[in-house]
């Protein structure tokens, strides 16, 4: 550095500082320091953007799809228009029935009333039928068209289904969270509960919980000695335990549900063990697959090294001299342990709650292949409506309220325990 003038004697002021090329200080930093920002966000832009289109966007697009409603806003355009001024009370107005026949007869040539009707269908069952028969025979429809359509099928005499395409005639819609709580619009517009036969989401995302946590305590109550284990053993067998442990990631997650179908079936080995023990008869095999059950195991399984290792990594620095101390001043084994060891290995066990937790609740692989009807979780309903009924909406709203109860579990957990004591190592 180098200074442009010194004090003079008369006391002058001293002039502002420069580098060696002649840039005032100040500015050299501030670009120095505008480099290092840049630098540092090129380093972290491929992770950023790797976040950014595998997890915000998709989401984002979930939540979207939620309560996205285009299709009756674009097939019956003029409808929706002549039923904005309707009471809901009457049957409408002869300007809706012109409406509909004239986006009928103009959805039938554009090969778009299909989309429109499995619309409907979702919110009041036959309405497919209905709209495909009646664009069959639109450009036969002629004034008054409320007679015509009427004659055409008696149930457009019926306001259910105007009521329909007047609250969904809106680009965003709350309908799919409704049916997601197993609610449904009634004939006057009220919510109302669902016929119990159809009750099915709020169970399943009960079981989805109750499931979740079953695994978790299962998972944690076995890999609670694996880990201590790994952490205490000498080093030649805790390796082999170690290989043991990471042995199911090393195993195609496929290979390793069908092993447990062949295992836990009726016929299965586990069955024929007990048989052959005389521990159950022929006649009394266990049905240990195709339901809760078989899902507790095989996920067990597969997520017992989310568990272990998160264990193991705390365990691994916790000081053996501090068990010894303990027992030096009087405390038993397992005083010792309870009150000393095990208060240090929180951190880990909290880690590895979560990890098991998060993973299980939104499981879709394992469940599906030996849940069976018990079994089932809500991650497979909805890949059903995604891959099957293509009720993408319906199933953005189970996906959006199953993602807004792990963040209410997950607020609940941190406000219990606190997310700063979950430690991974």
């Amino acid at each position: 550095m180098a200074q442009a003038d010194a004090a003079s004697l008369g006391g002058a002021p001293i002039t502002a500082m420069v580098t060696a090329d002649g840039v005032p200080l100040k500015k050299s930093l501030a670009k120095a320091e505008r480099r290092r920002k840049i630098t540092a966000f090129l380093l972290v832009a491929p992770l950023l953007a790797f976040i950014i289109f595998t997890f915000v966007i998709p989401i984002g697009s979930m939540l979207f799809r939620s309560v996205d409603n285009p299709i009756i806003v674009q097939v019956l355009p003029r409808t929706v228009d002549a039923l904005q001024e309707w009471d809901g009370q009457d049957i409408p107005p002869e300007s809706a029935f012109a409406a509909m026949a004239e986006d009928l007869v103009e959805a039938q040539a554009n090969r778009t009333v299909g989309r429109v009707a499995v619309r409907l269908n979702y919110e009041m069952s036959g309405a497919r039928s209905l709209l495909t028969a009646t664009a069959r025979r639109a450009d036969d429809l002629a004034a008054p068209f409320q007679e015509s359509l009427v004659d055409a099928n008696p149930r457009w005499g019926d306001t259910e289904i105007w009521a329909a395409i007047q609250r969904e005639g809106r680009r965003f819609t709350p309908a799919y969270f409704v049916s997601a709580i197993d609610m449904r619009y009634a004939s006057d517009g009220s919510i109302e509960r669902q016929p119990e036969n159809q009750r099915i989401y709020v169970t399943l995302f009960i079981r989805t919980l109750m499931l979740s946590v079953a695994i978790t305590l299962t998972t944690l109550l076995l890999g609670y000695p694996i880990a201590y284990l790994l952490a205490t053993l000498p080093l030649r067998y805790s390796n082999l335990l170690m290989i043991c442990v990471l042995l199911p990631f090393w195993t195609s997650l496929l290979v390793r549900t069908t092993a447990w179908i062949v295992l836990l079936q009726q016929q299965g080995v586990l069955n024929d063990i007990l048989v052959a023990l005389g521990i159950i008869g022929d006649n009394g095999r266990i049905m240990m697959v195709y339901n809760a059950a078989g899902t507790i195991i095989a996920m067990t399984h597969i997520l017992l090294p989310f568990m272990v290792l998160p264990l193991y990594s705390v365990m691994k620095g916790i000081p053996p001299s501090y068990v010894r101390a303990a027992r030096s001043l009087g405390a038993n084994p397992w005083t010792a342990f309870w009150k000393v060891y095990v208060p240090q290995t929180m951190p880990g066990v909290g880690a590895g709650a979560v990890l098991v937790f998060i993973i299980s609740i939104g499981y879709y692989i394992t469940p599906a292949l030996v849940g069976g009807q018990s079994g089932q979780m809500i991650s497979n309903l909805i890949a059903f409506h995604m891959q099957n009924s293509l009720n993408w909406g319906l199933a953005a709203a189970l996906g959006t309220i199953l993602l807004a109860g792990v963040l209410i579990l997950y607020w609940v957990y941190n406000r219990i325990v606190g997310v700063d004591n979950v430690k991974l190592g």
